[in-house]
């Protein structure tokens, strides 16, 4: 009987990857990839194993949503071991619960292997920890990832005011809405903020401002791309410890 492993491929990082994912992907007969995993992790496969690319980027995408679900299901009635590789966590904005609801449905047996998540790691390797004794006891992670021509914003930017850290993912053409709204519910112009292009790995790039400054100073940045909000970026100067050393 088949089976569908929904496998996080973590943040970038090629050493990040779990045990058990690294595990399941050896024994792969397809492996149905997104942009955001590292395409290293393909070579650990087996000999005769098949790939299929399902990338999505900012107005391109490969194939929808809906597509991408049926050709997991396709995949699991052909071949007896189907991974799902997918960048970071599966269920962190991976609409990995989709899928499971998608295999559910259809009676095709699934198991989830988390991935570490690019919310928490990507700022611990810019040396920045989203929670820090005295400076933040709690964060929020949000998908940024918003139409620009939305009459709407499905944000709940008010339920901001009190948060100590503000994670947002797949946002970086947001970013002048993101520090406009921030500042606009109450937080300072000055309150520090990050971009981290690129985290985990070696072409990884850092810039660190203000909501007033930091659009201009994320000008050139490169996607993907992670944006925290908070006073814990502020230890980024003597916590820094990734860049140089990789």
């Amino acid at each position: 009987m088949s089976k569908v492993y929904l496998t996080g491929a973590g943040p970038g990082d090629m050493e990040l990857l779990t045990v058990k994912a690294l595990r399941v992907v050896q024994e792969a007969d397809v492996i149905i990839y997104d942009r955001l995993a590292n395409p290293d992790i393909l070579e650990k496969a087996k000999n005769g194993c098949e790939f299929v690319y399902v990338g999505k980027e900012d107005g391109r995408h490969i194939m929808p949503q809906d597509e991408i679900n049926e050709t997991i299901y396709q995949n699991s009635l052909k071949h007896e071991n189907v991974v799902r590789l997918k960048g970071g966590d599966p269920f962190v904005f991976g609409r990995g619960g989709e899928e499971a609801d998608y295999l559910y449905e259809r009676g095709v047996k699934f198991e989830v292997i988390p991935g570490i998540t690019s919310a928490i790691s990507v700022p611990a390797y810019a040396g920045i920890p989203v929670t820090h004794r005295g400076v933040a006891v709690s964060f929020r992670v949000v998908t940024a990832h918003e139409s620009p021509n939305k009459k709407e914003s499905q944000i709940p930017w008010e339920n901001y005011k009190t948060d100590d850290t503000i994670i947002f993912l797949m946002g970086l053409h947001n970013l002048p809405k993101i520090s406009k709204k921030l500042m606009e519910i109450g937080k300072p112009k000055e309150y520090p903020c990050a971009v981290i292009s690129k985290g985990t790995t070696k072409d990884q790039k850092v810039v660190v401002g203000t909501l007033e400054d930091i659009v201009e100073k994320a000008v050139d940045m490169p996607t993907p791309a992670l944006i925290i909000v908070g006073k814990v970026v502020q230890l980024r100067n003597q916590l820094q410890w990734f860049e140089g050393n990789s």
